[in-house]
């Protein structure tokens, strides 16, 4: 072919300047020596086609000899040495650790708690498994120290074991001991409980977890969501039949807006302390409220609740509380971020109006892969007046007391 496109190039050269010439000339006979140029050109193409024939009949014998490839929709075959049940099943867990110091103080006096050390204060180990595209299952324990911090004080806790039906984004239900619609909502928003509880759950209005029957889902694409529970009332460390009352929890928020969220909810129940053998008094309420703006860069919220009766369910005497707080963080880049917290407390507005709970934290995050957290803190809450029970322990005096940290926090995921 190389040869032939050349030939037939100059053919249609020669054509065209003859063709130029006068037409009137009168055309001369042909020459020995052209019939011999033309059949040296004939047998020239003659030797090209052969090579070509020879060369096509080669391809078509290495075609023949190659094998087939497999179909590009062909699936791939599992592994039929894995059962079914391990690859439906997948294991997580998450731990909160810290080394720092702490300052506690009552009324002048120094507490046993103070000095450096390092500490576990979480290890969540879970582990889901599903069984088809309606039910699943999930374990997750709760590891941690006893106040004490030695081993043999070590307590492991069924947080959350529960069998869950998943009728599509509208509606689940769960039953058995799963996370409550209030506090975790909250903590997946903050984002910082490796830090420290939210607000109702570090001043004990609340907790994360409990025995029941739960339900939730969510709406237009997600923008609306509500979760509700029937439960014992006395959180996920108590299984027993003690209480002859069922509690209940409810939450429901919505995406008005994109990175706004809204939320209310509310707790009523005697909070397993209700028995034939021992009444209850009272019944406990709270109601909650959160208004939040999170996006890549920004979290910023105020989470508000009010409570009746939550420390008094089984006294004469009634009580409210109440208290806000306002929390925000800013990353500086995509693995660093400042943070900051505003706790505002009265938890007895009625039995001791004098006592106030003022708390706040502030820090910087450095994230050097998306499952790792390592914050550089500094913590302080101040009780005037009394006494109030935390997530760090008592806190308060007869005139006041303080609890100083400052260390660093850690998170680690899988």
């Amino acid at each position: 072919m190389k040869r032939l496109f050349p030939i037939l190039l100059a053919s249609a050269v020669l054509s065209t300047q003859a063709s130029a010439q006068d037409a009137s000339a009168p055309a001369g006979p042909i020459t020995p020596e052209q019939i011999a140029s033309l059949q040296a050109q004939i047998q020239a193409l003659q030797a090209e086609v052969g090579e070509l024939k020879q060369a096509q009949a080669a391809t078509a014998a290495k075609v023949a000899e190659a094998p087939a490839p497999a179909p590009a929709s062909a699936p791939v075959a599992a592994n039929s040495d894995v059962p079914g049940w391990v690859r439906s099943t997948t294991i997580s867990g998450k731990a909160f650790a810290n080394v720092s110091t702490i300052d506690h103080q009552s009324d002048g006096v120094y507490l046993g708690d103070n000095g450096t050390q390092a500490e576990l204060k979480r290890f969540y180990l879970g582990v889901d498994h599903k069984f088809n595209d309606t039910f699943s299952a999930n374990l997750t324990t709760d590891f941690r120290y006893n106040t004490n911090g030695t081993s043999k004080d070590t307590l492991v806790y069924v947080k959350k074991a529960y069998l869950q039906a998943k009728f599509g984004p509208k509606f689940f239900v769960r039953v058995g001991s799963a996370d409550l619609p209030w506090v975790p909502f909250v903590e997946g928003i903050y984002g910082y409980r490796f830090v420290e509880n939210e607000l109702v759950d570090r001043t004990k209005f609340g907790t994360s977890a409990d025995w029941g029957v739960h339900v939730g889902g969510s709406f237009a694409n997600g923008r609306i969501s509500y979760a509700a529970s029937a439960v014992n009332g006395a959180g996920y460390k108590t299984l027993s039949r003690n209480s002859n009352t069922v509690d209940f929890e409810g939450r429901i928020s919505a995406n008005p807006i994109k990175n706004v969220t809204l939320a209310v909810g509310g707790y009523t129940g005697k909070l397993g302390k209700s028995s034939d053998v021992a009444g209850a008094e009272h019944r406990a309420t709270r109601w909650n409220a959160l208004a939040a703006y999170t996006d890549s860069r920004i979290r910023a919220g105020v989470e508000y609740f009010q409570a009746k009766d939550w420390n008094n369910v089984t006294t004469v005497a009634t009580d409210r509380s109440s208290g806000w707080s306002a929390f925000g963080s800013f990353a500086v880049t995509p693995k660093i971020s400042v943070f900051g917290r505003y706790d505002w407390v009265k938890p007895n507005r009625d039995t001791k109006p004098a006592l106030k709970d003022h708390y706040f934290n502030t820090g910087v995050d450095f994230k050097p892969i998306k499952d790792i957290d390592l914050a550089l803190v500094y913590k302080r809450d101040r009780a005037d007046n009394g006494f109030i029970a935390t997530s760090n322990g008592t806190i308060g005096g007869l005139n006041n007391g303080t609890y100083d940290e400052f260390g660093l926090f850690t998170q680690v995921a899988f």
